[in-house]
């Protein structure tokens, strides 16, 4: 417990404490000690995340009923000499047990929050003028207006998809290490969550497995929100840890593939982010009189249809409100602890890494 916990310490410190370590680490060690391991969950037909993320909590609420029982009856059975050393082992075990946990979060997800980010210019790192979000708005929302009216559906009007979705993802962003040396070698499979369910209460696309160097998403959303999130839970994966930062890559991934559909996910993958920028910028009369979204994209940006929503509803054990509170209030806490300031805000930055991008890239 002392080396797993102090390997911990030293590494978290060294992690705020340096760019250049977290740099190094993400960049030259980080994809040696993982890609094994991703190499062998990627086997495996399920999520061994969701499996392991269910067994730490079995172990963790035995324990917490364990250590209940031995207050309420320290005087009974639990108090002869067998007993009490049976206890000293069960203790000595979930500290070791914590302790590893931890040393695998470190190294797997803490160290990368302090890695030196994509670089944006000054202009657009936080502050930009009406003109160029308006212009980036516009040009986004025509690209979904456009490619909305080429996608095959069904006779409902849901967009079908005939082919390999997670292969198509994995080659999508195997395709930006030319640009982005981090995002080369060996890319897990993006899994379907048994209790995705669950996860559409807390208006969850996808999430990254630390301790398993997975890739999940929900496979009761909508198809369009699909191949944008397997790009952005991939690069998660491969050290980018921020949530802007996984959207550029998910957005750049979609966008540079040779597949419609990808290209369709990923402008509709920051169409919200952007428009919501915009709208809260100008007034009414302003929003406006630019490009109208049309039906069939606002129809395509949903995150579940109907039906899905029916069906989770009718299996779920809590309320979706308290769930969506529970969760939103975990993931800013979590991020705000590792350093990300503005907590789940900072999905939105991706806004300025897109500006950033479309100022050296011209719209065309």
């Amino acid at each position: 417990m002392a080396v797993l916990l102090g390997m911990s310490v030293f590494l978290n410190v060294a992690a705020w404490l340096s760019c250049d370590f977290s740099d190094f680490y993400t960049n030259r060690i980080f994809p040696v000690i993982t890609r094994p391991y991703s190499e062998l969950t990627a086997r495996a037909g399920f999520s061994v995340g969701e499996i392991l993320l269910i067994v730490f909590v079995l172990i963790l609420l035995s324990y917490l009923i364990y250590v209940l029982l031995r207050l309420i009856l320290k005087n009974r059975s639990f108090g002869s000499k067998k007993e009490m050393a049976h206890g000293r082992g069960i203790h000595s075990f979930m500290a070791v047990f914590m302790s590893f946990v931890v040393l695998l979060m470190t190294l797997n997800c803490f160290i990368l929050y302090h890695c030196s980010p994509i670089e944006v210019s000054m202009s657009h790192k936080d502050d930009y003028t009406i003109g160029e979000l308006a212009q980036l708005r516009d040009y986004i929302v025509e690209k979904c207006n456009e490619l909305s009216e080429q996608m095959p559906r069904d006779d409902k009007g849901n967009v079908i998809y005939d082919g390999d979705m997670r292969q198509k993802a994995r080659d999508s962003m195997l395709g930006l290490s030319d640009q982005y040396e981090r995002l080369s070698g060996f890319y897990t499979v993006p899994k379907d969550l048994k209790f995705s369910g669950f996860m559409s209460q807390q208006y969850m696309q996808g999430y990254y497995f630390p301790f398993s160097m997975e890739a999940n998403i929900n496979s009761m959303m909508y198809i369009m929100n699909k191949p944008f999130t397997m790009c952005h839970e991939l690069s998660h994966t491969h050290g980018y840890i921020y949530e802007d930062e996984a959207n550029f890559l998910g957005f750049l991934g979609c966008i540079k593939s040779d597949d419609i559909v990808f290209n369709y996910s990923g402008y509709l993958g920051v169409l919200a982010y952007v428009n919501n920028d915009f709208y809260n910028s100008v007034s009414e009369e302003e929003y406006k009189s630019h490009v109208a979204i049309s039906k069939k994209v606002r129809y395509d940006s949903q995150f579940l249809t109907d039906e899905a929503w029916d069906e989770v509803e009718k299996k779920a054990v809590l309320e979706t409100e308290t769930v969506k509170k529970a969760a939103d209030t975990f993931i800013d806490t979590n991020l705000k602890v590792n350093g990300v300031s503005s907590g789940k805000a900072s999905y939105s930055h991706v806004v300025g890494l897109l500006l950033d991008y479309y100022s050296e890239n011209p719209y065309n």
